[in-house]
């Protein structure tokens, strides 16, 4: 795939099909200077190109966290904005990654504290997910997030409530 047609190479299809994201993953994870072109995704007009973009950036930052770092703020408003539940669930994922100073750690979790309002049970599960994350970065909002995880191991999805009991035993160890 020729590196200039990499957002296009992610339309196309349905919603049901991550079409070509693991291709284009594949190519940006081995070329990082084609990542500016992904993350432009983001914003695309095209839903199907949009989901698939940051299902792309989500895969390609789960060993390049630091490819995030220029657009920390972009992301952060991004996921206070982000209505598209494929493009929430990446982002509950790529939150953690980057290296937030308090108040943005802030912004974030309450970002993810309205995706768990969300109707997609995926949503919801990748919020909690994230949120636990930040709390472990976070010690002063751990009780906060292990009480969201305990009314979602009570009340939520399977999904949630499996989540839920895997994230509550990381902050029951002593």
């Amino acid at each position: 795939m020729p590196s200039e047609d990499i957002l296009s190479a992610l339309g196309g299809g349905d919603r049901r099909s991550t079409g070509r994201a693991d291709e284009v993953a594949a190519l940006v994870a081995d070329e990082p200077r084609l990542f500016p072109k992904l993350m432009a995704g983001l914003w695309s007009t095209d839903p199907l190109i949009r989901m698939r973009a940051a299902d792309a950036v989500e895969k390609v930052t789960r060993t390049r966290c630091e490819l995030l770092r220029p657009y920390k703020k972009e992301l952060l408003g991004l996921a206070a904005e982000a209505s598209q539940q494929e493009v929430r669930w990446h982002l509950a994922a790529m939150l953690p990654r980057l290296a937030l100073t308090g108040c943005e750690r802030q912004a974030a979790i309450f970002s993810l504290r309205s995706y768990l309002d969300d109707h997609s049970s995926i949503v919801k599960t990748f919020a909690l997910q994230g949120l636990a994350e930040l709390a472990e970065q976070e010690p002063r909002v751990q009780p906060e997030v292990v009480e969201l995880l305990r009314q979602a191991e009570r009340n939520g999805t399977p999904a949630m409530r499996a989540r839920s009991r895997k994230l509550l035993k990381r902050f029951e160890q002593p």
